[in-house]
């Protein structure tokens, strides 16, 4: 099934390089044509798949409790519904353009939004399966759709590198970087628009809208890995912690990343008004961003540090147990993040060997080396964290119960430990715990059933209240570290988001720097951020979603 899904999606892949490049025979109705066959094909099977599903409701099934987390089904569910609307600004687009528009153009957005429609509640209906039952059939099936998501990822992001490319080479000339032959890639259609009003807001606004198309299929194909990963497995029944989102204690970073995504979003509003304007305003943007990514970089190395040192103080067994969600989330950080690190040393490179250095181009060395460490930081961070076994909350504690010794060989019970904890046993039924952590004090009956304390009333109390002191500044540090870590993971989290908003929305200063097409050549450096960038995009909404799971379990 995996040979059948990598074909499939090597095929695709070639035929969307041979339109992007013009070659001879390829149009981009081909491709089109192509992507409404997959899609087409995976539509009938969830429709199989959901009907078999019906029919089999009563019998009970596996579930894989790690997979498909109800914060993620919203996350895919709000980037769906953005999808949606992408694809009826592109069926507006077509109406306008229809004139010299190929039909599949106008076939394309429909098959894509009765596609994203269904696969959602396939994915929020049946993410959790263990399929035990048509195994070979359904990993065909699961796969294929894991590859036709990745098609129409690989599709979007180049449609969108392209209209930044333009956009990139329009830039570079008010940079001065006149030597650099500035060749448009135009796709508009050749002919005029049937309604103008309507056909500036269509065409500009579709590219403001691809972001969440990409981040929406390279979600769903995540999911949908999983799922082709759990087919025939055998799980564990266990009882799963569930581990709901609270901000109760998370103020101080939520407030620290909640001004960080308030300045970025600033900072990228400046960028696209004053990149390409002149070309003191153009460095003053790159600078500007620059200053900016820099400050917010070294603020998370720091609260990346902070966390590992306290995981270093901890005693806390990791869990090893099989997980292909856990899996493929650590294999994605560290596969993703490669992507930035890729730009980054091309940057280091460049600023090294080049002959000349326009005073902004200085700043990138500090970024891009705090890229580099940043990322190493919080993926160590990250896979320890949801490696970590949940902190059960004293369970064998709560079951303990405290021995005392009677005179008659006999064994009675005392309350539980949670009532100790609570002050009530004491206050109670005036008996002081005989064992606490490991100490052992006796206590004695006389036949009358009247005690007779072997030690003196006061040296139990200072036992008692000794013991209560420890546990209470042990549970004290506890709490307080916990406390730390989730303030941590909830700034990052929102740093994530803010760091994924710049590239995501045109902010690219490896387009605009310019220093790099001069020592590598334009064409290289442009492949090199053409291939790397939709990785280092994905990066941060992958990591974003890590850390907010990484909140829940602390």
């Amino acid at each position: 099934a995996s040979q059948y899904g990598i074909n499939l999606f090597l095929a695709g892949l070639l035929l969307t390089f041979a339109w992007a490049v013009h070659a001879v025979g390829i149009s981009k109705s081909h491709l089109l044509s192509y992507l409404i066959t997959l899609m087409l094909i995976q539509l009938l099977w969830m429709l199989w798949y959901l009907c078999r599903s019906c029919t089999q409701r009563r019998l009970i099934r596996d579930k894989d409790t790690h997979a498909g987390a109800r914060w993620l089904k919203c996350g895919i569910t709000l980037f769906a519904v953005i999808t949606l609307i992408l694809d009826s600004f592109k069926i507006g687009y077509y109406i306008d353009f229809s004139n010299c528009l190929s039909p599949t153009e106008g076939i394309f957005p429909v098959t894509h939004a009765v596609h994203t429609i269904l696969q959602v509640y396939f994915l929020w209906c049946h993410a959790k399966d263990v399929i035990q039952s048509f195994k070979t059939l359904e990993r065909f099936g699961v796969i294929h759709s894991v590859f036709t998501n990745l098609l129409l990822w690989t599709n979007g992001v180049l449609t969108e590198s392209k209209h930044q490319l333009n956009e990139h080479k329009e830039r570079l000339i008010t940079l001065g970087f006149g030597n650099i032959t500035i060749v448009l890639d135009d796709h508009a259609p050749q002919c005029n628009c049937t309604t103008t009003t309507f056909c500036s807001l269509f065409s500009q606004g579709i590219y403001y809208l691809y972001p969440f198309n990409i981040e929406y299929h390279i979600l769903a194909s995540t999911m949908l890995y999983v799922l082709w990963k759990n087919i025939g497995r055998k799980v564990e029944h266990h009882q799963q912690n569930k581990t709901p989102f609270k901000f109760h204690g998370i103020t101080i970073g939520m407030i620290s990343g909640l001004i960080v995504l308030t300045s970025t979003i600033a900072i990228v509003v400046v960028y696209l008004i004053q990149i390409g304007g002149s070309k003191i305003k153009s460095e003053l943007a790159l600078t500007m961003f620059y200053l900016h990514a820099i400050f917010v970089l070294a603020l998370m190395c720091t609260a990346g540090i902070v966390a590992l040192l306290i995981y270093r103080l901890e005693d806390r067994l990791l869990d090893n147990s099989k997980n292909p969600a856990r899996k493929l989330d650590a294999e994605l950080l560290v596969g993703t993040a490669a992507g930035s690190w890729l730009l980054s040393w091309g940057s280091i490179l460049a600023i090294i060997c080049a002959q000349g250095h326009p005073k902004y181009t200085w700043y990138n060395l500090p970024y891009s080396i705090l890229v580099i460490i940043e990322k190493y930081i919080q993926n160590l961070f990250i896979i320890e964290s949801i490696h970590r076994e949940q902190e059960k909350v004293n369970d064998d504690i709560k079951t303990l119960r405290i021995v005392t010794i009677s005179r008659g060989g006999t064994l009675s019970l005392t309350p539980l430990y949670k009532e100790i904890y609570n002050g009530r046993a004491a206050r109670d039924s005036g008996d002081i715990p005989c064992l606490f952590r490991g100490s052992i004090c006796g206590r004695e009956n006389d036949g009358a059933g009247v005690p007779r304390e072997e030690t003196s009333q006061d040296n139990g109390s200072v036992m008692h209240s000794a013991s209560d002191f420890s546990f209470y500044s042990r549970n004290s540090v506890t709490n307080n570290k916990r406390r730390i870590l989730k303030n941590i993971a909830a700034f990052l989290f929102l740093c994530n988001l803010s760091l994924w908003i710049p590239p995501a929305f045109g902010c690219r200063p490896e387009y605009d720097n310019g220093l790099e097409e001069i020592v590598f050549g334009f064409e290289p450096w442009i492949i090199v951020v053409n291939l790397a960038m939709p990785f280092s995009i994905f990066y941060r909404m992958h990591s974003a979603a890590s850390l907010f799971e990484v909140n829940c379990k602390t």
